[in-house]
């Protein structure tokens, strides 16, 4: 069986638009979250939001080609873009039907959707754009990424809400494990900062309504979380399989030595009370990459600043761990800094892992004043901690009960 290493990673999020910036703001403690400026948001319940700000698109994209995709699509091409330029691989000195591709999205072109229909709505059907169906679909970013490198090998988006990027993770590492592609850009990417969006999960009453003070209000696992904060941008790793980085002389970040994913088939939205479900994708992950819990040593944990997830989350990691390993491991959440990036979530916060062991650093969970009797682990509270870490474990849920972890270990 191949195994499967992290060699390259680029990121387009709300503490920054290249991979040192991120990580630097990021161990400091840094806030991402603001006042909405993508749109007026002054009548919305929700005014608050972790934006991309610092981001040159021109830097990455022609403009001409920029206006026949939505901005989630321009964060996936950058994000790529990054990370093949941080593994140093030539594609065109690999065979490209052994490189391929899997960059995913929860909800795509959302803001092209509303647009649009806006348009339709006010100027009649023959106004609609003639990119409109290429700019929504939520494979279009994996599409045009392999445009953009000339990957022909495996292609394609996973869509699971908020687990999308980590499920793209684990399926390109599946497909490396199993012989059938050499190179695999794996991510996710999110541009979900829009009327239409913010309404609806406001309606939902998922996110914070500390309109006052964004600065405090993504607080995972703190007793006066209230809700999540919406994120964007995209991140993406480059996947290679370990003899074939080896034979180039890549830097290796980490390996994905494990992953498990399972559905709780409870809840159109909330997971399952008992976290058993998963526990079990935690056990799975471990399993497979031949870890125990006690052998963790850090988890960039779900950590959405929900009531319900948070809890749910402390009491999966206490099944799938044992409480005296629960207790040990250190935990954080990058959400407390960047906001929940929906389908990107999961790829960052793998990034995340992989540069806390790559750097011997855990960032901190930030917010974090009032303890939860419910949350009572390690959650690496405002500080971030320079350790050794040799195993790490990434944790993703999204709507429709969909539960995924993977494992990172030091090479």
């Amino acid at each position: 069986m191949h195994r499967t290493v992290i060699t390259g990673m680029g990121v387009v999020s709300p503490l920054g638009s290249d991979l040192g910036t991120f990580w630097s703001r990021l161990v400091a403690g840094t806030n991402g979250i603001g006042k909405i400026t993508h749109f007026d948001a002054s009548n919305f319940p929700v005014q608050i939001a972790g934006e991309v700000k610092d981001f040159n698109v021109d830097a990455f994209i022609d403009p001409k080609a920029q206006r026949r995709m939505d901005q989630f699509t321009h964060y996936a091409i950058a994000a790529s873009a990054m990370a093949v330029k941080d593994s140093g691989i030539d594609f065109a000195a690999n065979d490209p039907y052994r490189c391929g591709c899997i960059v995913s999205s929860g909800v795509g072109g959302i803001a092209t959707t509303e647009a649009e229909v806006l348009k339709m709505k006010e100027k009649g059907p023959t106004r609609v754009s003639p990119f409109c169906i290429p700019q929504i679909i939520v494979n279009i970013a994996s599409g045009m990424v392999a445009i953009e490198h000339g990957l022909k090998g495996p292609n394609y988006a996973v869509v699971s809400a908020c687990a999308s990027g980590l499920h793209s993770i684990g399926n390109a590492m599946r497909i490396i494990e199993r012989g059938e592609a050499d190179v695999m850009l794996a991510g996710g990417a999110e541009a979900a900062v829009s009327p239409i969006s913010i309404a609806g999960f406001a309606a939902l009453h998922a996110l914070s309504r500390r309109n006052d003070d964004p600065a405090a209000a993504s607080r995972p696992f703190d007793k006066d979380r209230d809700g999540f904060i919406m994120g964007e941008g995209g991140a993406v790793l480059v996947l290679e399989e370990y003899e074939h980085a080896r034979k180039r002389g890549a830097r290796i970040y980490a390996e994905v030595s494990g992953f498990g994913q399972t559905c709780d088939a409870f809840h159109m939205t909330a997971p399952a009370d008992d976290g058993q479900g998963f526990a079990r994708a935690m056990g799975n992950a471990m399993k497979e990459a031949g870890v125990t819990g006690a052998q963790v040593d850090y988890i960039n944990a779900h950590g959405t600043s929900t009531p319900l997830n948070d809890r749910i989350e402390t009491a999966a990691i206490k099944a799938a761990f044992g409480d005296e390993a629960a207790r040990r491991v250190m935990i954080s959440s990058s959400k407390s800094m960047t906001g929940h990036m929906l389908g990107a979530a999961g790829a960052i916060e793998s990034i995340v892992c992989a540069l806390a062991i790559h750097n011997g650093v855990v960032p901190p969970t930030i917010n974090y004043t009032t303890p939860d009797p419910d949350c009572d682990l390690d959650y690496v509270p405002n500080t971030a901690r320079e350790t050794k870490v040799e195993v790490c474990a990434n944790n993703s849920l999204g709507f429709g009960g969909h539960n995924a972890c993977a494992i990172f270990r030091k090479i």
